[in-house]
């Protein structure tokens, strides 16, 4: 299977030249981790072909196998060598075009096998699959560090391939990861014009829409190639056409695949929430950078907006608002979804999460209150998980060439790490604060076109003024109160039904006065006003 498996030539060539330089860096495990077995298995041979290099593969179905077997080896007496060592118990499998297959005998547990290559082993590549549920053996872990130690001498390399494998700490000293690069925009579309094709090449009749073609390339993009052509498939062979269903589905594939991250619907347009002008302008002036519309040398490509505020003011939907403004998926990266208990996973998922971010870029992501994920006490109360959190996502954010315009979101100020909140990690800082009364008109106006109540009925200047010191979310709140009071009645609710309703509310305002003064003075100094 692994022999017919097509790779890309410039997808090949990247993955070729970072396994070529582990192995010239004599390093003795390598780890794949990939759900595209056969194409690390396609990586692997060519490598050994081109390198003329000994390909073992193990599995716990078929055993050890040497791959390439040749005759005319140089015999080395059974020692451990470059050159290829003829052993008594193989047993020809099968002929390839590039050698001949061999099988080990004796050798499906996993400990005979690598007992074989540990006493009889030659110089080369063995490529053990899915050894993750054999890592809890005290003998499998000893073999394959007693291997690992020998590697200077003996010159035999360990290729680990799993769908995921966390090594022991033993272990990981001596690995190092080899990433599968993902398929990229051009490829992405390759790929969409071939499944269209083939298609109509069997009698179907399509239906394309330019605007959803892009949009499908945004959201399968971070996909590996083999699930990118399972999902074209999937789409274009239910009904000839790319539809809003086909992008929800592509959005539960990426939601399965990244860790921690979750795609999340867009609003319709950055009209859907009122206030905000500020903000919403200073997004307007860099969209056309950020998107590459316009091209200005020296000038910055935006990274991203910190965004604090009062509860229930828009900080989220500020987020979809720039999402929707530029046209781009939105990503929510939730930092506490990626804790583990075992030492270093966290980190390595939030890595993880990061790269599969990468690979869907352009895109904004969106971290919702930022700072329950983060901690202020230098992570004392954690182990010190969070600050090494804390760490790798700042090194990211520093370093990042992606075109990931990050919008991060706080209530609690207080709780920031300073680290983070310094000029230079975000474009600029934005205080929400409550909306004034133009923004709480406009609100109103936006729910109740949403609840499909008409507005002309309601005096939309007088509501804003009885709402005075409500959030938007608190004035959603007493629309959707209303509805409920006048279901019963089976009416709509009234100017009177809604006013009742704001009589009724005791807003956070008021309830929490203290705290929202202390924020509101703590911002004046420290941020911008997005309204």
């Amino acid at each position: 299977m692994a022999a017919s498996y097509i790779i890309p030539i410039r997808t090949l060539m990247n993955d070729m030249r970072d396994l070529a330089a582990l192995i010239r860096s004599r390093t003795p495990i390598i780890v794949i981790e990939t759900m595209e077995e056969p194409r690390a298995l396609k990586l692997l041979e060519d490598f050994a072909h081109d390198k003329g290099q000994a390909l073992y593969r193990w599995s716990a179905a078929a055993g050890l196998s040497l791959l390439n077997f040749r005759y005319g080896g140089r015999d080395t007496g059974g020692r451990r060598d470059n050159g290829l060592t003829l052993v008594d118990d193989y047993r020809v499998e099968s002929d390839r075009g590039s050698g001949t297959k061999r099988d080990v005998d004796d050798t499906q547990p996993l400990p005979a096998a690598l007992q074989f290559i540990d006493q009889s082993g030659q110089a080369g590549l063995y490529v053990l699959l899915d050894v993750h549920h054999y890592l809890e053996d005290p003998v499998v872990l000893r073999l394959l560090r007693e291997i690992a130690l020998d590697h200077a001498v003996d010159n035999r390399t360990l290729v680990l391939v799993s769908p995921s494998l966390a090594l022991p700490p033993k272990l990981a000293r001596h690995a190092a990861h080899v990433h599968l690069s993902l398929p990229d925009e051009a490829r992405i579309r390759e790929l969409l014009e071939t499944e269209f094709a083939l298609y109509e090449r069997a009698g179907g009749r399509i239906r394309r829409d330019a605007q959803m073609d892009d949009a499908m390339v945004r959201y399968a993009s971070g996909l590996c190639e083999e699930d990118v052509r399972q999902l074209l498939r999937q789409s274009i062979r239910d009904d000839g056409a790319l539809t809003g269903r086909d992008l929800q589905r592509a959005a539960r594939a990426k939601q399965q695949s990244m860790p921690g991250l979750t795609l999340e619907a867009a609003l319709e347009g950055a009209d859907a929430i009122g206030g905000l002008t500020r903000l919403r302008r200073w997004l307007a002036q860099r969209r056309p950078i950020f998107l590459g519309d316009v091209s200005r040398p020296g000038l910055p490509t935006p990274k991203g907006v910190l965004i604090m505020g009062v509860q229930g003011c828009g900080k989220s939907l500020a987020a979809k608002a720039t999402a929707a403004a530029w046209g781009l998926p939105l990503l929510r990266l939730d930092i506490g979804a990626l804790y583990d208990k075992f030492q270093g996973e966290t980190e390595r998922k939030l890595r993880d999460a990061l790269t599969a971010a990468e690979g869907m870029q352009p895109v904004v992501m969106w971290i919702d209150e930022i700072e329950k994920g983060l901690a202020v006490d230098g992570g004392n109360s954690d182990g010190g998980v969070s600050r090494r959190v804390l760490g790798t996502l700042l090194t990211w954010m520093a370093e990042r060439n992606a075109r990931i315009f990050i919008v991060a979101t706080a209530n609690d100020v207080q709780a920031l790490p300073p680290e983070l909140i310094r000029k230079g990690r975000f474009d600029e800082m934005f205080f929400v604060d409550l909306p004034d009364a133009p923004a709480r008109e406009t609100i109103f106006r936006i729910q109740l076109a949403r609840h499909k109540l008409d507005g002309g009925g309601f005096d939309l200047k007088a509501l804003a003024l009885r709402t005075d010191g409500m959030s938007g979310a608190e004035i959603e709140q007493a629309v959707v109160s209303a509805l409920y009071e006048t279901l019963p009645d089976g009416r709509a609710p009234d100017m009177a039904a809604l006013l009742a309703e704001i009589g009724r509310t005791r807003p956070l305002s008021v309830l929490m006065a203290e705290k929202i003064a202390a924020l509101r003075a703590w911002a004046t100094e420290r941020c911008v006003m997005a309204d």
